[in-house]
């Protein structure tokens, strides 16, 4: 938000210099971005006199000028014609430096000297106007500095607003501010109207047909305008805000928007078809053409300004081309309004449109600010149009806002600020930003009516917020926070997390940060069921975009599209993963279940380029040892790999799903390549999923540890003609799950198809490993516990022995 230090002062009689100024109110918590004195390096640029002018010898579109600069008279060659003998002019001395960096120095033109240069509005900054050199009005002293003799001195402030301040998107709500700092009261611009006799009424009417949206609108209008350019004061006004002149009408709107902080709209009431006003959503696929010759195609969301047959300006946001005020307009529509912000943050980010309007309204304008800004501009296009105001005003507001009224307790402001502080203070302070203020049921309590135009204060927080920014956050004594802390381990929980993390860290990975939300279409790239919860996702009410419209219901769509960025980089060796919670709907529909969940993604290189380095890429294997890292850490054993029924967006065959006394882990395995296209990815790609949840519940708090025998073991290896269908998994489930005695640990090391394997059969050897913590095993024992452990086998798996 730009501000002027001479606007301000209209408004407020304060004493601060510029500086003090800008200092106060960052202090306050309107931080200043900049301070910049309009036309405050060119005070070089002086008044000046042409004693004479004379054609130039040897040019026939340049004069040669005789300038007067108060104390002496010097030789300048001029390009412009619109000058003559006695004007006094703008003369920029050599040394001088005009905006955009342009130096002046004693020169030489087709032979002639010239002492510096003869200046136009535009290379002052002034305005727009080039078309020859800047004309003075008579009666100013020779060589002073021209912004000073034009009274154009002043400071552009510019502030940076948070979103949660839109009272101060206006000179009068920085002035409100202005005036609480040095306790001076706020002078408001009154409207000057002059009606006549004809009513608005018998012209015009409003309809409002989505209340929602729009919960009130109001119309002037004003006859017989004359469209033209603005005086010079308002166009310097608006130019020192970073706004530039387009016609009377038109500025007069922008002007009380930066005065007031309430956007307004003017429409050419002759293009309005059935001269009223409908105030309608638009129809799903209706078409509609902005300001800036731009058309957009409108959805059932957009609000819409008709005149009951066509869109003539999309609300809040921009007018329309169709009527919009031009040279012939002779009747103005004057539309003053409040708009939801959800709804026109919606439509703004929808089309692409930021306007100056669209800001304001979006972060809440001030519905009780209607009619004053109205009148505002009212009065004024009047005044500068020639124009006559009907007596009247259409103002629709079928159910006025209820104001918010807050209790205040004195003692919780001094417990939360550490100051001592009087409801007496307290009601001073906060009456001095127009609150008001009175006695609450007890004798520390106050009772606050919250102004329309301060939208974020919603509670009693806020409120103590505003008492410290008043105060001075400067005079708040800086105490450290007195307490006790507990050694204790943290909860389990999150020593189960932190394992996790720590483990993937030291795998090589890098942990990766995405948003909990995703757009709506994310999960239907996994080719995931429709009747998958996963399926159905909770929506956001007012979603950032529309690529973040719906809660994550699986971290893999944000993986993988942090995976695509990268590749699209040229970094092809990745290893990420993120732990974060997933959300889900309850299984019976009311409520949110909200699940951690541990997802990672590898592709690229094994190992590091380097000359003593495999070249090889990782496979499914390098993830597989990842992942018996992470249980190993957290005392997790007995985890088998199942290859039945694994995820759709997993390749079939190369994937497995992990089992624990039947409780599902989670998934692992190579992304099907269907999906990688989705995701425009280009290269084999690895997933590992964990159900976090579920590791918490099943983890061992303490790994549970054997002692180490003192005797031999004794080592048995087995050749198994087995199905081809038939998992090696299966294989040392059973081993692990049956109660054959001294068996320590089980190892396939072996798989044969080849010459002397029937068709549909397969070879695997297992070494199967027996040892006693108590004696050395005997031939006998061993032989019989292997015996039995074949036999299981066979019969289980229907094997053969080789």
């Amino acid at each position: 938000m730009i501000v002027t230090y001479n606007w301000l002062k209209e408004f407020v009689d304060f004493a601060y210099t510029p500086q003090e100024l800008c200092d106060r109110l960052t202090m306050v918590g309107l931080e200043v971005d900049a301070l910049d004195e309009i036309g405050g390096n060119l005070d070089s640029v002086i008044v000046a006199k042409l004693d004479s002018v004379d054609k130039h010898p040897d040019a026939d579109k340049l004069t040669v000028c005789q300038v007067n600069n108060g104390t002496e008279v010097v030789q300048v060659v001029c390009g412009a014609t619109n000058h003559k003998t006695g004007d006094l002019v703008a003369l920029a001395q050599p040394g001088s430096v005009l905006p955009g960096d342009f130096k002046i120095k004693k020169s030489k033109i087709r032979g002639q000297v010239s002492m510096g240069m003869l200046c136009s509005e535009k290379e002052l900054a002034l305005s727009e106007e080039s078309s020859g050199i800047m004309i003075l009005p008579v009666g100013l002293t020779l060589g002073q500095p021209v912004f000073a003799a034009l009274n154009r001195k002043d400071f552009q402030i510019e502030i940076g607003l948070t979103p949660n301040r839109p009272d101060c998107l206006s000179v009068v709500g920085v002035a409100r501010e202005v005036a609480a700092l040095c306790d001076k009261k706020l002078q408001l611009p009154i409207p000057q109207i002059k009606e006549s006799l004809e009513p608005i009424a018998q012209q015009t009417s409003v309809v409002i047909e989505d209340a929602d949206y729009c919960p009130r609108y109001a119309a002037r209008m004003i006859k017989g305008v004359k469209i033209g350019p603005s005086p010079d004061w308002l166009v310097r006004r608006l130019e020192a805000v970073g706004m530039r002149s387009i016609n009377n009408v038109v500025d007069v709107t922008n002007y009380v928007m930066m005065e007031l902080g309430h956007p307004l709209h003017a429409f050419d009431f002759k293009n309005l078809q059935d001269g009223r006003i409908v105030v309608r959503r638009a129809q799903e696929g209706e078409t509609f053409t902005t300001l800036d010759n731009q058309e957009h195609t409108l959805t059932a969301e957009d609000l819409m300004i008709c005149d009951g047959q066509r869109a003539v300006a999309m609300a809040g946001v921009m007018g329309g081309l169709n009527s919009e005020v031009q040279e012939d307009t002779e009747t103005i529509l004057l539309e003053a309004a409040y708009f939801k912000p959800t709804a026109i943050r919606r439509t703004s980010k929808r089309h692409g449109l930021h306007t100056e309007s669209s800001h304001r309204f979006e972060r809440g304008a001030d519905i009780d600010m209607i009619l004053v800004a109205l009148d505002r501009a009212a009065g004024l296009i009047a005044d500068l149009s020639d124009g006559s105001v009907l007596s009247g005003i259409i103002d629709n507001y079928p159910q006025p806002l209820q104001t918010p009224v807050l209790i205040l307790h004195a003692e919780k402001v001094e417990k939360l600020l550490d100051i001592p502080v009087d409801c007496d203070t307290i009601q001073t302070l906060l009456e001095s930003i127009g609150l008001q203020v009175v006695p609450g049921d007890s004798t520390t309590s106050l009772e606050i009516t919250v102004p329309s135009f301060r939208p974020d204060l919603e509670r009693e927080v806020d409120l103590i917020e505003e008492v410290a920014r008043l105060y001075g956050y400067e005079r708040i004594p800086a105490t450290m926070p007195v307490g006790t802390v507990d050694a204790c381990l943290p909860p389990f929980d999150q020593q189960v997390q932190k394992k996790l993390r720590d483990t993937m860290v030291a795998g090589g990975f890098s942990e990766a940060m995405n948003y909990s939300f995703y757009a709506e279409d994310s999960i239907s790239k996994l080719s995931v069921a429709t009747e998958d919860p996963r399926s159905r996702q909770i929506k956001i009410l007012n979603p950032l975009s529309e690529d973040q419209a719906v809660m994550r219901t699986s971290l893999l769509p944000s993986l993988l599209e942090t995976v695509s960025r990268n590749l699209s980089y040229r970094s092809q060796d990745l290893r990420l993963f993120e732990l974060r919670p997933v959300f889900l709907p309850q299984h019976n529909g009311q409520g949110i279940c909200e699940k951690l969940s541990l997802t990672a993604v590898i592709c690229g290189r094994r190992n590091p380029e380097g000359w003593a380095q495999s070249a090889a890429d990782v496979d499914f294997y390098d993830l597989k040892g990842i992942v018996e890292e992470l249980f190993a850490t957290i005392n997790i054993a007995d985890v088998f790999f199942d290859a039945i029924d694994t995820e759709p967006y997993l390749h079939p065959g190369k994937s497995c799903r992990m089992i624990h006394d039947r409780h599902f882990l989670g998934s692992i395995g190579e992304i099907h390549p269907q999906v990688l296209v989705e995701f425009a990815i280009d290269q084999p790609l690895f997933l590992l999923e964990l159900d976090v949840e579920k590791l918490i519940e099943i983890a061992g708090a303490h790994a549970k540890f054997k002692p180490l025998s003192r005797y031999p073991d004794v080592i048995r290896d087995s050749a198994l003609l087995l199905d081809s269908e038939v998992a090696a998994a299966q294989v040392l489930e059973i081993i692990q799950r049956s109660k054959v005695k001294y068996i320590e640990n089980a190892v396939l090391f072996d798989l044969y198809t080849g010459k002397g394997i029937p068709q549909g059969k397969k070879s695997l050897a297992v070494r199967v490993r027996y040892r006693d913590l108590q004696k050395t095993l005997t031939e006998e024992e061993v032989s019989k516990a292997h015996n039995k452990l074949i036999k299981t086998l066979c019969r289980q798996l229907g094997a053969e022995i080789r």
